[in-house]
């Protein structure tokens, strides 16, 4: 059975299709072809919406997407729901994970706490329309490291790792991300919903 995920950002997709292979091998993630739709939502589950609600519109198919950023605590949450966007409309991930550096140039250790956020939404032909959350606490790092991954993963170190081997997730292993991340975490929330396909 095919399901759409709502994103033109190949990363996306793969990451999905590794998350969905691992527990419903028999669902097929395609990539999204259609319109861009305009993400003027205020949280991470109203932009998973109308990422979803477009992507369904548009091809029939049971529609997934994801809304995600990063939160940092010191900026009260943000980027957030700006994360993609964070150094302006370009979508610049190297320009954005720079910005969010030099903003935290003079803050210390203890302060640099940030959660990677996950929204991912389900509409299904029956008109039924769902949300799940997944949440990666951790902190962030004063420099970037690591080549794997996307985004902000460069400078995000998450919790629970032993002291002495603290890596960014730039440097994890697919499958290590795979079975952490904040999508990980709010997949495992959408199992049963997808079980219902």
């Amino acid at each position: 059975m095919k399901v759409v995920l709502a994103t033109h950002n190949p990363h996306k997709v793969a990451e999905f299709q590794q998350i969905v292979a691992a527990t419903r091998p028999d669902l097929e993630v395609i990539g999204y072809d259609g319109p861009e739709p305009v993400e003027d939502g205020v949280t991470f589950a109203q932009n998973a919406l109308i990422k979803a609600r477009a992507a369904f519109a548009h091809t029939g198919l049971p529609a997934l997407a994801d809304d995600s950023g990063i939160c940092v605590d010191v900026l009260g949450g943000s980027p957030g729901v700006f994360s993609a966007y964070w150094a302006g409309q370009k979508k610049d991930a190297t320009a954005n994970l720079a910005l969010l550096l030099d903003q935290l140039r003079d803050v210390a250790d203890p302060h640099r706490t940030a959660q990677f956020h996950s929204t991912i939404a389900l509409v299904t032909a029956d008109g039924a329309e769902r949300t799940v959350e997944g949440v990666w606490p951790g902190r962030l790092a004063h420099r970037a490291s690591g080549s794997g991954g996307f985004g902000y993963d460069p400078i995000f170190i998450p919790d629970g790792q032993d002291p002495a081997s603290e890596r960014s997730v730039g440097k994890f292993t697919d499958a290590e991300k795979q079975s952490q991340s904040h999508r990980a975490r709010a997949f495992q929330a959408l199992i049963p919903l997808l079980a219902a396909l």
